[in-house]
């Protein structure tokens, strides 16, 4: 049974920074590219990050200089530092697991978390 269990979200001041932590079990996630994504009511869901098998990474143009996504592969575990936060990055943020091609186009895979909140406010 594959379980992705996101931790470490909160109430943050603008400028402040979060690290948010992705553990999976029941997958090797050292074989599988992986991603963050965040959602709103308003604005819907929204690629973050997302980090290669084999360790490249790509960023929305939103977060880009800002976010850093890693991973731990004997923790079987991902993480995106947040730096800088601003309010509009208030959101839901998930994990997925899925792959990249080629091109480095991420496509999602069946496997998310059940996401930990964010809020970004003063």
């Amino acid at each position: 049974q594959v379980q992705l269990v996101e931790s470490g979200g909160g109430l943050v001041q603008p400028g402040g920074s979060l690290r948010l932590s992705c553990a999976a079990s029941g997958i090797n996630f050292g074989l599988n590219a992986v991603a963050w994504y965040r959602q709103t009511p308003t604005k819907g869901r929204e690629l973050v990050a997302v980090i290669s098998s084999g360790g490249g990474t790509n960023y929305g143009d939103s977060v880009k200089g800002r976010f850093i996504i890693s991973r731990d592969n004997a923790k079987n575990t991902v993480y995106l530092q947040m730096n800088s936060l601003k309010p509009e990055d208030t959101a839901v943020y998930y994990c997925n697991t899925g792959y990249c091609d080629n091109s480095g186009t991420y496509y999602s895979g069946i496997y998310w978390g059940q996401g930990t909140q964010v809020t970004v406010s003063s």
